[in-house]
């Protein structure tokens, strides 16, 4: 009703201008406030909590005016965070005011600009722990709690929450740093190992049961008699007391876990919680055997049932009595789309008795027939917990696939079981007592076969005799359980997810304050009544009833109820009752974790920070970890150090400190001069797990003086260069600063080095592939390119090379030499005796030092000679041979028309690695100037010897190269005057390629053939080696391997210009091999010690890095058109039909009749097969199939498509090759007989065409069976295409509809497709249950040994098991 304008009530005018004018004021209060505020200063401050590794990347920004007081400071923090003020500290942090590292007042009223807090700039504030406590979560409003109640989260956290949708559960909106304490519940929670939220769920039900766990604490441990480890009972006791005790937020079960007998792999294993609980019952009663808890599971869990049969007709009843700990209950009864609408519905279907009629008829021992009867289950006695299982997975036979129900089933929190008990025997008296009447245990009531306890009165149980002579204490006893069957829930465990994998949790009920909470794993959270019926499963829209495609997936799987029993409900201990053993046991947890959070102290204020040290002696960089007290003075800290790398030996502590370091750049970036005493959390900018800098144990000799590093300034490492001595000197470190110009950056070189200014060179190696000169004196350092670490080659000499252009001149030439030069180590074949005794003589051209390629003369003798595998290449043959004439001609002429060049591109000498002279011939040095390539086009691509051991290849071939090989046992040097080593390969400068700029735009073509071959010839078109027009650094000398390399085996110590090529390479190592290089292979070895040969010669070796390791391998190395080709026997009839010969090498343009030509030798000297050329056959190989024959005429590369690692099946022929022309079709036929139950064995059958009556008359011929009966099958699989002789009858597609081979579902195209046949007339052999069982061993063995499947087999889960002896290997038998 709106009411009159008469009646409205109007204040009078003076009452409105008063209140009108009250609100004016207040807004000019207001305004005035913000004016001033807006001119007032501000404070703005960064507060990072280090309270917890997972909150010390959250920073949390405030703006504050600056008359702000600390205690409103500290109330505007803990709002951010979530903290109760007061439990937490705040103190400066890595920013402006680092000196003072006390705590904040925080009930101070000082003013922030009071507190040295800075307007305008940033304030670095720590959130930490008050008095090693961690901050107290800040509750929300009780209120607040009731209102929003439906939205708490009580179930697993959800993965995604669209918007608008209506989900069951909301998460619960937690402040960042909840998980740090223990829940405001008071509970504590336990932590998902990786899968055990189904162990959790079950471990909070029973501590939350006060029976069992007062009967646990009652139990005393003997350390004497068990090992505490493995003790089951003692793990759970402690884990009962931390979850009592503990301030933790949640504990680790993982000593539980470990009591079990499980390892980590368990962890990731998620079983049933219901399979878990009679598991781990099974195991306390074990353990608790011959104790006062041994029938405690029994006491507390544990009921009755009778299973009886009885007869219709005469009323005689067959039963026995079964245990059960819990009562399995249908969701939804079988061929039903139907679900029980309640659990009291589904416990009245399981005692629901069901009439045996019709072909079901039960033989009655009385009557002497088969009668009518009536089967069922009635409860005898229920336990004191009852347990619910809920049975929700079931299995669907239509998809073959476990499923589970998420039908509504709903539950009530007070159950009667007093209607479950069945009083009907009472109405019989002709029920008889039999214990073996021969009725089914139907297993649907999970009877306990463990429990023996009952097999000698099975009669009598508490008090309810089943004898007929006591009708009037059967029903007396009954009668009395009725009037007290009263159960209260107060446990559910809910499971959400699929069949095939979910999350568990629990709600349970707290007997002392009778509040309802959810136990997820680590988080406790209070819930109510609204939230456990949403655990009931079914749709949450309006769906109507029952609509399980779009019911919840969340819902109750176990329930748990307890006996209303005032006389028996017990409560829990309290402190002052616990037994004696544990109050001890609290006093060593409670210690345990006060020394746990000690050190979780030590660790939140420990630096952690890497740690090196170049080691003064070895001279090697050592690396470690620091972890230093923040308190620590750095004097402490270098004390530490120097402990951690092992230096008391060797050097004094008063040569050692602590410097500043970037690694990465190798770069000193300042010195603690005079701040011994300060503490590592401030000289390091605060405590942190990783620092973006690293520090440098520096040491120095007791006469030296320790240089001060200072902020801003540069490091450079000068290297002097003598191009005299074509020497690069190590290196030596000064400092500098990016504003110095080249000029004053010359004169303090001089200064370092002694060189004088005025002619003085600085190359500048910005990176590795750019050397720059600095020839501009006015130039600043950091216009130049100058960084934090900077390297530079420095010479001053009078020469004419300082006129040159810097691309044309020595020293040019000598950086871009050692800046490419790396170290190998090669591995020379064993020189097995006999196989040649002399090397190739390689002699000096006469006078002739400087010659870069005929220095040291080729191999000597009628090389001529050799046969290759590919002598049928005429082309190559020619040019082979041309090349041999040559390379004996240049031996012993020379060619003095490269001698100019010699001068510039001497060895870099170094006094640390000098040879004595004589020493000169034992080097065996060879020194070859190879003109630069073009790498930047090439990438390594390498093959795997992928049977190093066992490479026939080699030694095919080696008898040919060896027999033929006239060397001698003198080597000439290349130069009889002292030959020093290269210096200064400093492995920084080396390991990268350089691209030379004398060669910048070049690109170096490739042969198609080269590329489709995957190598590369080693010859060009002219027949010249490729390596004689190249010019390239190259030194080798011996080295002593480490032991255990092998006697026989040689070493060698190779620098080499990194640019030079693979086939160049292998040209220089000919010498030391003592074979050309066409008749040894090359494989790189790696950190695992596996081999893979290099195959493209025109390849460079700039894959390769300092010390890398070579092995040199003699045999047929590959050429342009050449593939290696493994070759293997084709054993149709035999159990493994693919055996290993050998390895050949084929080439372009052979054909298939000359391949087995050059195969016929090598089979006879390394397979012992004597075969005719005419009486085997060559055909391809796919994985394991035989496939296309290859006829004699056939050309590689042009008939048969070939590429590296090939692979080739050889196949002997019982007669003549039938295989003629590529328009025939050769099949594999096999015949099954089923009268026998066996397979024939393979035939083959060659065919003109793809006809199918061709392949019907072809099959006559070889079997007998008349046409009209043939019927025939392609085969399935991998070749020998096996199969069961119980499947193959009924399994294969017989007789298809086809005409011909080459249409679906044939496909039958190519040669060696496998082909059963049978006579349809052949009654299959009917076999007994014994033999099919003993066939189907004999098939299932036989199919393994050969790998084939034999059926499909699903993955096979995991059981559960709980190891009593704590030794999982000992059981492995039984899974």
């Amino acid at each position: 009703m709106v009411p009159g304008e008469e009646n409205q009530l109007v204040p009078k005018e003076d009452v409105f201008w008063r209140c009108r004018q009250n609100i004016f004021d207040e807004m000019k209060k207001k305004f005035l406030q913000i004016e001033n505020a807006a001119e007032e200063p501000r404070v703005l401050c960064i507060i990072q909590d280090t309270t917890n590794s997972k909150t010390v990347n959250e920073r949390i920004t405030l703006n504050l005016p600056a008359s702000t007081p600390l205690r409103k400071l500290f109330e505007d923090v803990a709002n951010k965070v979530g903290y109760i003020n007061g439990t937490f500290d705040l103190v400066w942090g890595n920013g402006i005011n680092t000196a003072d590292m006390t705590p904040l007042d925080h009930s101070s009223d000082k003013s922030l600009l009071d507190a040295n807090f800075e307007p305008g700039k940033k304030n670095f504030l720590h959130l930490t722990d008050k008095d090693g406590e961690q901050p107290q979560i800040l509750l929300e409003d009780s209120n607040a709690m009731d209102d929003n109640v439906h939205d708490r989260f009580i179930g697993p956290l959800p993965r995604e929450v669209s918007v608008g949708s209506t989900s069951d559960y909301v998460s619960q909106s937690y402040s960042y740093s909840s998980i740090l304490n223990k829940s405001e519940t008071g509970y504590v929670g336990l932590v998902n190992q990786a899968m055990t939220c189904y162990l959790n769920s079950l471990l909070q039900t029973l501590f939350m049961t006060p029976e069992f766990r007062n009967a646990l604490y009652k139990w005393e441990f003997e350390e004497s008699e068990e090992d505490p480890v493995t003790s089951i009972p003692y793990q759970l006791q402690r884990l009962f007391v931390l979850l009592q005790t503990s301030k933790k937020r949640a504990i680790e079960t993982t000593d539980v876990t470990r009591s079990f007998g499980w390892d980590s792999s368990e962890a990731w294993q998620q079983h049933d919680v219901q399979e878990l609980c009679r598991v781990m019952f099974d195991a306390l009663e074990q353990k608790w055997k011959q104790t006062e808890q041994a029938d405690l599971i029994n006491e507390l869990y544990q009921g009755k049932l009778k299973d009886y049969v009885r007869c219709l007709e005469c009323g005689y009843e067959g039963w026995r009595i079964d245990t059960y700990l819990d009562i399995p209950l249908v969701i939804r009864p079988y061929g039903s789309s139907q679900a029980f609408a309640s659990v009291e519905e589904a416990l009245h279907a399981f005692i629901q008795p069901e009439i045996l009629d019709g072909p079901n008829q039960y033989f009655c021992e009385r009557c002497k027939k088969k009668c009518d009867a009536r089967k069922g289950l009635r409860f005898l006695h229920f336990p004191y917990l009852l347990t619910l299982q809920l049975k929700r997975f079931d299995f669907d036979y239509t998809t073959m696939h476990r499923i589970k129900l998420n039908d509504r089933m709903t539950f009530p929190e007070e159950l009667d079981m007093s209607t479950f008990i069945d009083i009907e025997d009472e109405k019989s008296p002709q029920t008889e007592s039999c214990t073996d009447s021969g009725a089914e245990n139907e297993g649907s009531c999970h009877s306990d076969q463990m429990s023996n306890d009952f097999s000698n009165d099975d009669g009598v149980d508490e008090g309810i005799c089943l004898e007929s002579n006591s009708g009037t204490e059967k029903i007396s006893k009954p009668g009395l359980e009725k009037n007290s069957l009263i159960y209260e829930l107060f446990s559910v465990m809910v499971h959400s997810g699929s069949a095939a994998g979910g999350h568990y949790y629990a709600c349970i009920k707290s007997f002392s304050d009778e509040q309802w909470y959810s136990f997820n794993d680590q988080h406790v959270s209070r819930i109510t009544q609204e939230d456990i019926k949403k655990t009931h499963g079914g749709s949450s829209g309006s769906r109507g009833y029952y609509s399980s495609a779009f019911a919840s997936s969340t819902n109750a799987y176990m329930l748990i109820y307890r006996l209303k029993d005032p006389a028996r409900n017990a409560k829990f201990l309290e402190v002052d009752e616990y037994p004696e053993h544990i109050k001890n046991l609290v006093q060593r947890e409670r210690e345990l974790e006060e020394q746990e959070k000690r050190q979780r102290e030590i660790e939140r204020n420990t630096c952690k920070i890497k740690l090196f040290c170049l080691h003064p002696v070895k001279q090697v960089m050592m690396e470690n970890k620091l972890e230093v007290h923040k308190d620590k003075t750095l004097k402490e800290a270098v004390e530490m150090a120097y402990k951690m790398m092992d230096l008391e030996e060797i050097i004094p502590l008063d040569c050692c400190r602590l410097v500043k370091y970037d690694e990465f750049h190798d770069y000193l970036e300042r010195s603690y001069e005079g701040e011994e005493d300060t503490p590592m959390g401030l000289l390091l900018g605060g405590v942190k797990s990783t620092y973006m800098f690293d520090l440098l144990l520096e040491t120095r000799k007791p006469d030296q003086v320790f240089q001060s590093y200072k902020p801003g300034e540069v490091m450079v490492k000068v290297h002097v260069v003598d191009l005299k001595a074509e020497s690069v000197a190590a290196p030596v470190t000064v400092r500098a600063y990016l504003n110095q110009t080249v000029t004053e950056f010359k004169q303090l070189i001089s200064k370092a080095s002694q060189l004088p200014a005025e002619t003085m060179r600085i190359v500048l190696e910005r990176c590795y592939n750019d050397l720059r000169l600095l020839s501009v004196p006015s130039k600043t350092l950091k216009a130049e390119g100058f960084f934090r670490s900077n390297k530079v080659f420095v010479e001053s000499s009078e020469t004419l090379d300082y006129q040159m252009a810097f691309t044309d001149s020595h020293l040019w030439r000598l950086l871009d030499r050692h800046a490419n030069t790396i170290r190998l180590f090669v591995l020379l074949p064993e020189q097995a005796p006999g196989s040649f005794s002399k090397r190739t003589a390689y002699q000096k051209a006469g006078g002739d030092s400087g010659n870069g390629d005929d220095d040291c003369g080729r191999v000597k003798g009628p090389v001529g000679s050799l046969k290759s595998v590919e002598a049928i290449l005429e082309e190559s043959t020619e040019k082979l041979k041309s090349l041999s004439l040559q390379q004996q001609q240049d031996g012993d002429n020379g060619d003095s028309s490269k001698s100019t060049e010699t001068s510039d591109f001497e060895n870099i000498e170094s006094p640390l690695n000098e040879r004595d002279s004589s020493a000169s011939v034992d080097n065996r040095e060879l020194e070859q100037h190879i003109q630069t390539s073009d790498p930047e086009n090439f990438q390594s691509e390498e093959r795997s010897d992928s049977d190093v051991n066992n490479d026939r290849s080699t030694s095919s071939v080696d008898s040919d190269i060896l027999s033929s090989s006239h060397s001698s046992d003198t080597l000439c040097n290349a130069d009889n005057a002292q030959i020093p080593l290269a210096n200064g390969l400093d492995s920084h400068s080396i390991t990268s390629s350089r691209r030379t700029k004398a060669n910048e735009g070049k690109k170096e073509t490739w042969d198609t053939a080269e590329e489709d071959s995957g190598t590369d010839s080693e010859y060009d078109e002219s027949g010249k080696s490729r390596g004689e027009i190249q010019y390239m650094y190259f030194k080798a000398e011996p080295y002593a391997a480490d032991e255990g390399s092998g006697e026989g085996h040689k070493w060698l110590m190779v620098h080499v210009d990194k640019r030079i090529t693979l086939a160049a390479f292998k040209q220089h190592l000919e010498p030391f091999v003592g074979v050309l290089s066409s008749h040894f292979k090359v494989f790189r070895v790696y950190a695992s010690n596996q081999e893979f040969e290099s195959v493209r010669l025109n390849e460079t070796l700039t894959s390769f890095s300092d010390d890398n390791k070579i092995t040199i391998r003699l045999g047929r190395a590959l050429k342009k058109g050449e593939y290696r080709v493994k070759v293997y026997q084709l054993l149709v009839n035999e159990q493994e039909p693919c055996k290993f010969l050998l390895d050949a090498v084929f080439a372009k343009g052979m054909t298939v009749r000359q391949s087995k030509e050059e195969l016929i030798p090598q089979l006879r000297e390394q397979c012992g097969l004597e075969l005719s050329i005419d009486r085997f056959r060559l055909r391809k190989k796919t994985w394991k199939n035989p496939g296309t024959v290859f006829l004699d005429y056939h050309i590689y590369e042009e008939d048969i498509n070939i590429s590296s690692n090939w692979e080739v099946f050889l196949e002997v022929l019982d007669g003549v090759e039938k295989m003629k022309s590529m328009s025939q079709l050769a099949v594999l036929s096999r015949r099954w007989r089923p009268s026998e139950m066996r397979l024939d064995s393979f035939q083959e059958v060659v065919l003109e065409s793809s006809s199918v009556d061709e392949l019907r008359e072809k099959l006559n011929e070889i079997s007998g069976i008349p046409l009209e009966d043939i019927e025939f099958a392609k085969g399935r699989g991998t070749f020998p295409c096996d199969i069961s002789v119980l499947d193959i009858h009924q399994d294969l597609d017989w007789n298809p509809k086809v005409s011909t081979l080459n249409v679906w579902p044939l496909y039958i195209c190519d040669d060696g497709a496998v082909i059963f046949y049978r006579d349809k007339t052949e009654e299959l052999m009917e076999l007994t249950d014994e033999q099919r069982n003993e066939l189907m061993k004999k098939e299932s063995s036989r199919l393994q040994k050969t790998g084939h499947r034999v059926t499909y087999s699903p993955r096979k889960e995991k059981a559960l098991k709980i190891y009593l002896d704590g030794a999982p290997n000992k059981d492995l038998t039984q899974d």
